[in-house]
């Protein structure tokens, strides 16, 4: 099962787009409760296709809360598929796909 989230809207050819990733986005600054520090673990490039297209893309860094939420828009159409994927510092990768709405 993915950790994102996607909700996709056509508003007349501007598709409006909601994603959650859940993540923990630790900074590697922040101590356990033993007192040693948790490891960097950040998602670091999220980008955004529309059927192959890039119509979004982010570099993140360690200042993003935990469990990103994004919110943009691109000019598509209802039908359309999008995918959205993120790779962190540890190599980790996740994608999700829906269909525009």
């Amino acid at each position: 099962m993915s950790s994102i989230r996607i909700k996709a809207k056509d508003r007349k050819g501007l598709v409006d787009v909601k994603c959650l990733m859940k993540h923990n986005m630790e900074t590697g600054l922040r101590k356990d409760k033993s007192g040693k520090k948790i490891p960097e673990h950040w998602i670091q490039d999220v980008s955004a296709e529309s059927n192959g297209k890039v119509v979004f893309s982010a570099a993140f860094n360690t200042s993003i809360s935990k469990d990103p939420y994004l919110s943009f828009a691109f000019s598509g159409k209802k039908g359309d598929s999008l995918k959205i994927s993120w790779k962190d510092n540890t190599g980790v990768t996740d994608s999700a796909e829906t269909v525009i709405k």
